[in-house]
């Protein structure tokens, strides 16, 4: 059975029904789809670790659910909906590992920590160059676990969500492309993130 002599809808149809050699049909027909969308999220993924073949998998997984998930009354194309699910199958798997790595960095990490491609310590980041007092007194992890869960608190799931990147040295681009939003979105989360950390510490004085 080649995949030229049969429609998607043809092809579905005997997924349908239980065809193996259809799924294998439709995988050889759009595999080239997980190869193109895990380029787009290699350079980010590799930042937080993610190894290509990890990527690969989870791309295979979206794949596969996409078949169980298609619905032709929809009227919308297989390869499109098997870009859909594939993409969204690779951004939950950065977004999770993103945080994974950042659980490990908040377990270790000090304010002097220089984060990724900023070459940036966290309190240069967020310092207020004004007044640096309210940093002074960060002395031991347990203050800077304090800090971390008022940070927290302060910023909304979106802002914190950017935080969280932005602490792992990932660009505002970066983070776009993970968040699926504009580099200026997150640029301007980012400066309201600092903004706000900021006028926090000179609340705490």
């Amino acid at each position: 059975m080649e995949y030229q002599e049969y429609s998607d809808s043809e092809l579905y149809s005997l997924i349908c029904e239980s065809s193996e050699e259809a799924k294998d049909i439709l995988y050889q027909k759009y595999k080239y789809i997980i190869d193109v969308i895990i380029k787009k999220y290699f350079y980010t993924a590799k930042k937080l670790g993610v190894e290509y073949n990890d990527l690969y998998q989870e791309g295979l997984v979206g794949f596969a659910d996409s078949l169980n998930r298609f619905d032709e009354s929809k009227n919308v194309q297989m390869s499109t909906f098997i870009s859909l699910c594939v993409e969204r199958r690779l951004q939950n798997a950065i977004l999770k590992a993103g945080r994974l790595k950042n659980k490990m960095l908040l377990e270790s990490i000090s304010l002097d920590h220089a984060y990724g491609d900023y070459q940036t310590p966290l309190v240069e980041m967020i310092q207020d160059h004004k007044n640096k007092d309210p940093l002074q007194k960060i002395s031991s992890q347990e203050d800077f676990n304090e800090l971390l869960d008022s940070i927290k608190k302060i910023l909304s799931s979106m802002e914190y969500e950017v935080y969280e990147f932005m602490v792992q040295g990932l660009s505002y681009q970066d983070i776009a492309l993970i968040l699926n939003k504009t580099p200026k979105q997150v640029d301007n989360t980012m400066q309201r993130i600092k903004n706000k950390i900021r006028e926090m510490l000179r609340e705490d004085m």
